[in-house]
Formats: C-alpha cells, sequence, structure tokens
C-alpha cells in the first residue's frame, strides 16, 4: 500500500491551497472530498483579489486544474469514514466509505463547517436572497429593504450593526426571541424595525424570498436579508483523534497549523469552527502546508 507524505481532508480553498503548496514542495500528497462544501449553494464569491465574484464551483475547478500540473498530487471523490493513529511510528490510515486505506505520515483537516438553521426552510433562499456574510454580499444588495435574523442578542446587534453600513431600511426578525430594552433602543434609535414574532414559513418562489409567515398568522413582505446560522463540524475527527478543543469550539494551534497532536494540522474553518472567506482559508492552507514540509524537512534531512 502506498504511504503519502500528507493526506489532506477536504478540497475547498484550504485544501486546494495546502494541496498547491505541498505538490510544489515535490510531496506525495492525496486530497479527499465528497462534494459538500457548504458554499456550493452560493451563486458567487467575493472578495478575493483577482476571483471577484466566482461561482465557488468555478473556483475549485479552476484549483484542480492546477494541481494536474504536479505529478505528487492524487485526488479522490469519495467521503473519508474513519481515521486511525499508529502511535507507534504516529502515522495515520485513512479509511473511505468503500473501504479503502490508504497510509500517510502527515494529515491536514481542511474539511471546513457546514451551518443549521433554526427555521428550515431558510434552506430554501440561502445562497440567492437570503446570505450569512455581508462582506460577501452586502455590495450586491446595498441600498436595499433587508431583514436581519437572528435569535441572540449579541448576534443581533452584531448583524444589525454590521448589515447597517450596506443599507439603512433594515427590520430585525428574532423568532420569538425578546430582544432586552438597552438593545431595542439601540436599534431604534436608527430606525430599525424590530420584529419579535415566531416564524412559522418563508415563502418565495426560486430561491427569491417574498415573504415570511409567523405563527400569529401575520406576514411581512421581504425579498432579501441576512441570517445568523449555528455551524458546526460535519466529522468528528479532530475531536476522535486528541486535538484539544477550546471552550469556543476552535482547534487549539501553534498559529501555524500544527494541532496538539503530533503530525496532525489543521486549517480554514475546521479550526476556526466559524465562517471564514475564501482568501483566508487560502492563506490558512498554505501556512498548514508550509509548517508539514518544514517538518518534514527536519525529520527526513
Amino acid at each position: 500500500m502506498k504511504k503519502y507524505d500528507c493526506i489532506i481532508v477536504g478540497e475547498g480553498p484550504a485544501g486546494l491551497s495546502a494541496g498547491l503548496t505541498l505538490g510544489r514542495a515535490r510531496r506525495e500528497v492525496a486530497i479527499f472530498d465528497d462534494g459538500t462544501n457548504r458554499n456550493r449553494v452560493t451563486q458567487e464569491s467575493h472578495g478575493f483579489l483577482t476571483r471577484d465574484g466566482i461561482k465557488p464551483q468555478e473556483f475549485k475547478e479552476l484549483g484542480l486544474t492546477e494541481l494536474e500540473k504536479y505529478p505528487s498530487i492524487s485526488q479522490f471523490n469519495t467521503t473519508i469514514t474513519e481515521i486511525f493513529k499508529d502511535n507507534e511510528h504516529e502515522s495515520f490510515t485513512v479509511r473511505t466509505k468503500d473501504g479503502q486505506d490508504f497510509l500517510t505520515d502527515k494529515l491536514i483537516l481542511a474539511t471546513g463547517i457546514q451551518e443549521h438553521f433554526s427555521v428550515p426552510s431558510v434552506r430554501n433562499y440561502y445562497g440567492m436572497s437570503i446570505f450569512s456574510c455581508p462582506y460577501c454580499d452586502g455590495w450586491e444588495l446595498q441600498d436595499k429593504p433587508l431583514i436581519v435574523m437572528a435569535e441572540k442578542e449579541e448576534q443581533v446587534l452584531h448583524m444589525a450593526k454590521l448589515v447597517y453600513n450596506w443599507s439603512k431600511d433594515l427590520t430585525v426578525i428574532t423568532n420569538g426571541f425578546k430582544l432586552s430594552e438597552e438593545a431595542t433602543q439601540q436599534l431604534q434609535q436608527r430606525n430599525i424595525i424590530i420584529n419579535s414574532d415566531q416564524i412559522k414559513n418563508l415563502l418565495g418562489n426560486g430561491g427569491i424570498l417574498e415573504k415570511i409567515e409567523f405563527v400569529s398568522g401575520e406576514t411581512f413582505e421581504c425579498s432579501a436579508g441576512f441570517v445568523v446560522p449555528s455551524f458546526y463540524r460535519p466529522n468528528q475527527f479532530a475531536e476522535k483523534l486528541g486535538c484539544e478543543i477550546e471552550e469556543n469550539g476552535m482547534v487549539v494551534t501553534d498559529g501555524a497549523g500544527r494541532t496538539t497532536i503530533n503530525n496532525i494540522y489543521i486549517a480554514g474553518e475546521t479550526e476556526k469552527s466559524g465562517p471564514s472567506s475564501l482568501l483566508i482559508s487560502a492563506g490558512d492552507g498554505s501556512k498548514a502546508a508550509f509548517s508539514v514540509n518544514a517538518d518534514l524537512t527536519m525529520e527526513r534531512f
């Protein structure tokens, strides 16, 4: 069985960037991905210099095409179900859903995160008329009437204040959560409308939001806005392998992608357990790859 220098789990911007760096360092690399990246519903990605407005799938395909130039990089379209650590040799066995095993000395976790919405019908409009990142989509919605959907006071205030930079015509929807008097005053001073009714459903057509239906029977007409989801890792690889996790969900690292477990590295949203931009995630991937190559160099010289 072939043994790789490094296996990268996930080929989003972090994983692709790590693969490119390691491929150029002439390392034997295998990248695994199952196509479940959360930005697959996004129509355009913004903020990545020279690629502003690119569709995420196109960005991914461009990255994969670039990796094809490097013969030491292998790519596999499959789901990894288990990762085993060989404590004696400090290496890893990666197992796919079809029962194949792959060996590696180093491991980069770059599987990203996923969103959870307390109102399931948000999913029907997510990435088309409802978004989670004003930096990514605020420009396209500037000066339009917008909603901000959030259910915790700190999230409401953070997102409302942020979105206010792009549009002053805001309605905050809290889905039954009652804001404090202080928070209410902060928003009302800026003429931001607050609706605390519980949401029954979101209605629209073809991904374009038209109105919100409340449990009370009332409706509110709207066409676009922002939501604050909760985020989670789609797997427990970092936890099962023993990586130290902070209370806020972030994986503890040395600042250069190395986790607290020898030979395990992490990059992008997987490390943060929260959303990040393409640009930052790509930088994280490069940083983790530099650490992998530096460690391999010192161990084998």
